[in-house]
């Protein structure tokens, strides 16, 4: 079956079911139950106990996460901060991040939004990307959440490049870009810390387009949040090139949506992603914990 984004027909079906570039096939799931949300991104997982899953079941989400690139788990109500924490550590090492406040467990990060500390996250974004190892994903689970609002929307990198003009794609193969953290947590940061955390973590420069470590895939890597210009091109071409690929990310074509319930968990790839955290809920308070996965370099 295909469809039609832009100027392209893209083919999804059973060959939607394949990994890599060389034709290899997924097997049926034997361990846990998938149900895709939408042709392109997203399933919602049952059968299914993050607290405690088999190692067949592991396997089969690595898959999953790669396949789908966005899982969904349900009424995982009794799930612990540590056991949270020990789930995302099967996918490998685990961020401790720089310039969010830690809890008890360094690795959990805790988003407390509400009338007086509004929701922020409400911008197209990777996360860490001005990091040199960006997360490879990341866990995020839901604590307390208003009665209506505060959804959360991932979109498809993969299709968003396919999608583009094979002219423009051919412009951007080859480029990199600038990652820097400053236009968003330097805001708040005195001139001493600021230039502190500057030294520490200097701007990266990751490819336009990446390829996808594990499945080959190609993915635009560019957002709104911590990318501040295309690199060796002249600062008026380069905005708008820009521009035009970070409308590209915001066509709901490539895009699923989460309704958030307490007890809800989901575990997104941020190689093949970018997400977007509606902050409509606001002054309700919403409350999340995420723990993300060490990545690898762009490339």
């Amino acid at each position: 079956m295909q469809v039609t984004i832009g100027h392209h027909q893209i083919e999804f079906g059973p060959k939607r079911m394949q990994l890599t570039a060389d034709g290899t096939t997924v097997a049926p799931y034997e361990h846990v139950r998938l149900r895709p949300v939408t042709p392109f991104i997203g399933a919602e997982i049952q059968g299914v106990d993050l607290a405690s899953p088999t190692p067949a079941q592991i396997d089969e989400l690595k898959r999953a996460l790669l396949e789908r690139k966005v899982l969904f788990f349900r009424d995982q109500h009794h799930l612990t901060a540590h056991q949270h924490r020990d789930f995302a550590a099967h996918w490998g090492e685990l961020e401790v991040h720089p310039l969010l406040d830690q809890g008890a467990i360094p690795e959990v990060v805790r988003f407390d939004r509400g009338e007086d500390n509004p929701g922020m996250e409400n911008i197209w974004h990777v996360d860490v990307s001005w990091q040199q190892r960006p997360p490879l994903g990341s866990v995020l689970r839901a604590i307390d959440v208003p009665d209506a609002g505060g959804d959360t929307l991932w979109s498809d990198m993969g299709n968003a490049y396919d999608a583009l003009p094979q002219e423009l794609r051919d412009r951007i193969d080859g480029l990199t870009a600038t990652h820097d953290f400053t236009p968003s947590f330097g805001l708040g940061m005195s001139p001493e810390k600021l230039a502190e955390m500057q030294e520490q973590y200097p701007p990266q420069h990751h490819p336009v387009v990446r390829t996808h470590p594990e499945t080959g895939r190609r993915t635009l890597f560019v957002n709104s949040l911590f990318t501040t210009g295309i690199d060796g091109v002249a600062p008026e071409e380069g905005e708008a090139l820009l521009r035009r690929l970070l409308d590209q990310v915001k066509m709901p074509d490539f895009q699923v949506r989460l309704r958030w319930a307490p007890g809800t968990v989901a575990f997104w790839d941020n190689r093949a992603t970018q997400h977007y955290a509606c902050s409509d809920y606001f002054p309700n308070r919403r409350v999340m914990e995420r723990v993300a996965v060490v990545g690898d370099v762009p490339a």
